[in-house]
């Protein structure tokens, strides 16, 4: 896939507007003439007419060409490979390498230097020339394989504008990277380099995907590190925590960590939220438990006390106040439902699901039904109509932008059902980029009236081009965790 970054012009604009004292007169027109028609377009009759001609995208194109005249060049730029002996030539100009990067001009300070002698990696030295086209032109194509390399030679040579265009492009452009492989890649770049915002951006992405991650080319290249960072995240978008064990162990199978990181990733696996049967299964299936299962069978053992009785029991005699017994973001139907909603912005919609009470298999059979109601025009409280009218009658006016998205997700079943258990409701929003679906919103609500937060608040839902439509639709899936509140002090 090919993108463009740089400023472009389109065509030859002529701006003619006329001055404030004739305002009601003035107009705009945009044409493509030459010059001795585009005069006569502007009223001579006026002295204080004004005209504005932009020719920028012709000088951009003579400046693009210079790159190709060497009959004028004044600079040499002579790029070695690596350790090799393979040299580019290029023929370039003072003026416009000093322009664009300050490394240049100290390179030339002395005016009599004609050659530059440039060494350079292998990957950067590929793309030399494209970095030389970018100072002539001001724009570049990049492809997904070629940003970390141009992001070094942008860095080496001060070229400010370039290198924060190409960390940009990473950010918006990580669910095209995921598939080829990229986007654990680029988080690696980013730690060198000590970019904490693209860092972030990342993990959040792998997280908010990981089963995705998973099932991909990228989850073998993870290091140590970024492997435990992301397991100790409760906001893991997975099928369930069983895919992750799994992950978990090919992963190990084809890096070989060392003891140490073997025992922490282990350890990460929250396996109060795998059944018995399926526990059962891995001990005596599975290669990687049967050689470290000394490192995790304390776990192994609390989890299986934790599925012979309700929570609420158990936490009279053990702290669950720990990740082990703290759900992620599963997609399962034991957790929630999957919610396509065609033509958000028409009119409310409702649907009705249910969801395991709690993760412990002696709870297995007990289930909450959930009925959920979206409305893509809610009114705040702030504005609703009260049954006392003001003293004086007047009633509060609210514009219809005062309206937004809302979600209210309130239990069925009597709440005695389930006493000493709360809810938080987990809302996930999936996208659509260059044909590729996936998580890109995440919303929390710890309670199902909540109208404070933030949800769908930047959503155009109007329009069909909508970066949260896919097809017209609004895809979303609801996660309902249950929360032992009066015994949990904090969640991490």
């Amino acid at each position: 896939m090919r993108y463009v970054l740089g400023f472009g012009c389109i065509g030859n604009e002529y701006l003619i507007q006329e001055n404030e004292e004739l305002k009601d007169k003035s107009y705009r027109e945009v044409v493509t003439p030459s010059l001795q028609e585009t005069a006569q377009k502007i009223d001579l009759n006026n002295e204080n007419a004004i005209a504005t001609i932009n020719h920028s995208s012709i000088l951009i194109d003579h400046l693009h060409g210079l790159l190709h005249n060497s009959n004028s060049s004044d600079i040499t730029l002579k790029v070695y490979t690596g350790n090799s002996d393979e040299v580019k030539v290029f023929r370039t100009h003072h003026l416009l390498l000093v322009l664009q990067s300050d490394v240049f001009e100290d390179l030339l300070l002395n005016r009599s230097v004609t050659t530059l002698i440039l060494h350079e990696t292998s990957e950067c030295a590929v793309l030399f020339e494209k970095l030389l086209r970018y100072l002539y032109s001001g724009e570049i194509t990049v492809l997904l394989n070629q940003v970390v390399p141009l992001h070094k030679l942008a860095t080496k040579y001060h070229i400010t504008a370039l290198q924060h265009g190409i960390l940009e492009y990473m950010s918006q452009h990580l669910a095209s990277a995921l598939p080829r492989g990229h986007v654990v890649s680029w988080y690696h770049y980013s730690l060198r380099i000590g970019n904490e915002g693209l860092q972030e951006r990342c993990k959040r992405f792998l997280a908010w995907n990981m089963s995705s991650v998973i099932h991909s080319q990228e989850w073998q290249t993870m290091s140590d590190d970024l492997m435990v960072a992301l397991l100790q995240r409760s906001d893991l978008v997975v099928e369930s925590e069983l895919e992750i064990y799994y992950g978990v162990e090919e992963w190990i199978k084809k890096n070989h960590p060392d003891i140490s990181v073997t025992e922490t990733v282990l350890k990460s696996i929250r396996y109060a939220m795998i059944s018995p049967q399926h526990l059962f299964y891995i001990q005596k299936q599975s290669p990687i438990m049967n050689e470290f299962y000394s490192l995790v069978h304390n776990l192994l053992f609390l989890t299986f006390q934790f599925h012979s009785t309700t929570p609420l029991v158990f936490a009279k005699y053990f702290d669950v106040n720990c990740s082990l017994f703290i759900p992620r973001n599963y997609l399962s139907s034991s957790w929630g439902s999957q919610w396509v909603i065609n033509n958000p912005a028409r009119d409310d919609r409702s649907t009705s699901f249910q969801t395991q009470l709690t993760p412990s298999n002696s709870d297995s059979g007990r289930k909450v039904t959930w009925n959920a109601l979206f409305s893509p025009r809610w009114l705040p409280i702030s504005f609703r109509p009260s049954y006392s009218s003001p003293a004086n009658g007047a009633v509060q006016a609210y514009s219809p932008e005062d309206r937004r998205p809302r979600i209210i997700i309130n239990p069925a079943t009597n709440s005695v059902n389930f006493a000493g258990v709360s809810f938080q409701k987990t809302i996930l929003v999936r996208v659509k980029q260059e044909g590729r679906s996936y998580v890109k919103h995440v919303y929390n609500f710890h309670q199902s009236t909540d109208e404070t937060g933030d949800f769908l608040i930047r959503a155009d839902l109007q329009k069909r081009s909508s970066e949260y439509l896919i097809d017209n639709s609004l895809h979303l899936h609801i996660i309902i965790k249950p929360i032992y509140q009066p015994l949990i002090k904090a969640i991490k």
